[in-house]
């Protein structure tokens, strides 16, 4: 097969080599055969344009892929030991390996500097590979908003040299991936063919009633995308809408109602009066406590004007709060995350118009909004819906004679039905 089957002439090659079986070796020298099949090489290597097309990579995310992956030869030729090499590093090397081959990816332009232009043009090929076209044109300010608001969670500490565009470093490309948890996940699986599955690419189905214009909804797909970056994949599947403020009215006792019938984790968000957008994961039902509760898979995050995320530290188990019908000056009325009794990370008041946001160790957040006061004008609750918790209650919709026919149909398939009369 040409290259795929010339002995190994990099010494990274027999050590890449190694961190692979034998059985997956053999599916990547099929798929390399494959490619360079389609690339027309003699079965010597793999073209730009068939890599690209068929990992889904278009554009200058794609360019620079291939790019690093032929270790920058320019000759347009991606080999089977390329290939090798790469997924070594990508999928099996250190986490740190991996973070600055990520790291070099984000350089698009080639030029050694990570400006903002570079993560522009990577969010923007991001969003265009999960999100249809139709609604994520590059030209649309809808678009070009969902862009800046995961740029704008992104650091740039290194002055430009021979550029005027200040860069991001390393370390500021590691802070930037543990508040956009989301983005990590997708340029982790680059390398993974094209599948609505894969890491970084899953989008919750949002369900909400037909009457109700998704206009008015806080929660847009892609910030449902970003919160999703650091859930399984089975929370991934349908988030059911339970509780908006301008549908069913701003009342405390109405959200408990709403949100009772159903046992699931929450996901909270609240736009305020300033314009800025966030709210918190709650992973336990929202409960009666006089104290806080909760577990540490609950987190916070922001999605408007910027996107970020803030998981649990391990500082102090104050997680959620809910407190209803309490008369005591040190339990406040009201649902809330983090930080300290009167001092929350989140907390929105029993009357549904007021609460506060402050810096919190729990979560390691800052305040959320550009006030710590806040004035509620939109609040929504969605459910999520896990796939395993879905799957029984489709299995439940049957009726009993239903039931009771596909038994017998059974039993009938292997004799025994009449047998047991």
């Amino acid at each position: 097969m040409g290259n795929a089957q010339s002995p190994p002439s990099d010494p990274r090659y027999a050590s890449a080599c190694r961190a692979f079986t034998q059985h997956y070796l053999e599916e990547l020298k099929s798929l390399f055969a494959s490619l360079a099949a389609k690339s027309q090489s003699n079965g010597q290597y793999i073209s730009p344009s068939v890599f690209q097309s068929y990992f889904g990579l278009n554009g200058p995310l794609g360019e620079r892929m291939f790019d690093l992956i032929t270790q920058q030869r320019h000759d347009h030729k991606l080999t089977f030991q390329d290939l090798v090499i790469a997924k070594a590093t990508y999928e099996k090397g250190a986490n740190n390996d991996i973070e600055e081959f990520l790291y070099r990816l984000l350089d698009v332009n080639g030029d050694a500097i990570v400006g903002r232009s570079d993560l522009k043009s990577v969010v923007n090929a991001m969003l265009g590979n999960i999100f249809s076209t139709s609604t994520s044109e590059s030209g649309s300010s809808s678009h070009q908003e969902i862009v800046d608001v995961f740029l704008n969670a992104a650091t740039f500490s290194k002055n430009g040299e021979t550029s005027t565009e200040e860069s991001m470093s390393l370390e500021d490309f590691r802070n930037w991936c543990s508040l956009v948890p989301s983005i990590r996940k997708f340029l982790g699986s680059l390398l993974t063919p094209p599948d609505s599955a894969k890491p970084g690419c899953q989008v919750p189905r949002l369900l909400h009633l037909e009457n109700i214009d998704p206009i008015m909804l806080l929660l847009r797909k892609e910030y449902a995308w970003h919160i999703g970056g650091v859930l399984s994949q089975q929370e991934l599947g349908e988030w059911k809408l339970l509780y908006h403020s301008a549908v069913n009215g701003s009342s405390f006792s109405t959200f408990l109602g709403n949100i009772s019938n159903d046992d699931g984790p929450t996901v909270l968000i609240i736009k305020d009066k300033k314009g800025c957008i966030y709210g918190g994961y709650a992973s336990q039902t929202w409960e009666r406590h006089g104290d806080f509760y909760g577990d540490m898979k609950s987190f916070l995050f922001q999605l408007y004007p910027k996107a970020a995320i803030f998981r649990p530290t391990g500082a102090n188990n104050n997680i959620q709060w809910c407190a209803a019908n309490f008369s005591s000056d040190s339990i406040p009325n009201g649902i809330g995350f983090g930080g300290r009794v009167h001092h929350f990370g989140l907390f929105l008041s029993a009357s549904f118009d007021q609460g506060h946001t402050f810096e919190c160790t729990t979560f390691g957040s800052p305040c959320l909004s550009e006030t710590n006061q806040i004035s509620p004008e939109v609040i929504e609750c969605w459910g999520l819906i896990k796939r395993a918790r879905q799957e029984k209650q489709d299995a439940m919709k049957g009726t009993v004679l239903e039931r009771f026919k596909e038994d017998r149909h059974m039993l009938n398939m292997v004799g025994l039905a009449n047998s047991s009369e």
